[in-house]
């Protein structure tokens, strides 16, 4: 079993910045790096790329409805250097684990998903809102602020001895992400962890995950 992040201290500074290299002003919250126990913590802080990765991030105060603070990964997308960097981190991470199945969460665990899939010879399962999988499905439904929604799977992209990652852009909450792996588990396979970039952990998402590990690249903290 993999180790989980646990929560950093370390502030990062550097604004983003659009190709044309203009300066956007930081609204909302912090961005930080996820502390790594031993050895690779000292290796992520030292080579610069979880730096680069927060700070190609931007946040979109109101969207999509007032009050939210919108972390908008396609500012990380503008740059490519920032995109590898992302998937390299998540690589190192799995190519040694035994990963046979790369699990994206729709929809942004479909950019990051992938590329990463393709990389550590595993297969990717999309995991999808309902009504978007052809063929035929098992649900899992999860609680919303007022309501419900659920995810679905293809029966037969996971198979009860696949070891799998489950990858999603952020937690926040953590409901998506804890049905994602309640999907996985009934089954019969095992949720070897869940990857983001960000983690929201004023929110407390990891608490619904449960013993499950979480790995995530950046933590976002409300400006003080």
């Amino acid at each position: 079993m993999l180790a989980s992040a646990s929560r950093s201290t370390l502030l990062l500074l550097p604004l983003p910045t659009h190709p044309g290299g203009a300066r956007v002003r930081r609204l909302g919250p912090r961005l930080r790096l996820g502390r790594r126990r031993g050895s690779a913590a000292v290796a992520m802080a030292s080579d610069g790329r979880v730096e680069r990765i927060a700070s190609t991030i931007r946040v979109i105060p109101d969207f999509p409805k007032p009050g939210i603070l919108f972390q908008d990964i396609t500012t990380l997308l503008l740059d490519p250097q920032a995109f590898r960097d992302t998937t390299d981190l998540f690589v190192e991470r799995y190519k040694d684990k035994g990963i046979t199945v790369v699990a994206g969460v729709e929809a942004r665990g479909f950019i990051f998903g992938p590329p990463i899939a393709l990389a550590i010879g595993a297969k990717f399962v999309p995991i999808r809102k309902p009504k978007k999988l052809p063929g035929e499905v098992i649900s899992e439904e999860y609680s919303l602020e007022y309501g419900t929604d659920k995810i679905e799977m293809h029966v037969g992209a996971v198979q009860p001895n696949d070891r799998v990652v489950i990858v999603d852009d952020l937690i926040a909450t953590g409901g998506t992400l804890s049905a994602a792996a309640k999907l996985i588990e009934r089954v019969g396979a095992e949720v070897v962890e869940c990857a983001c970039v960000i983690e929201l952990p004023e929110l407390k998402g990891r608490d619904k995950l449960g013993n499950r590990p979480v790995f995530d690249l950046v933590q976002a903290e409300e400006s003080g």
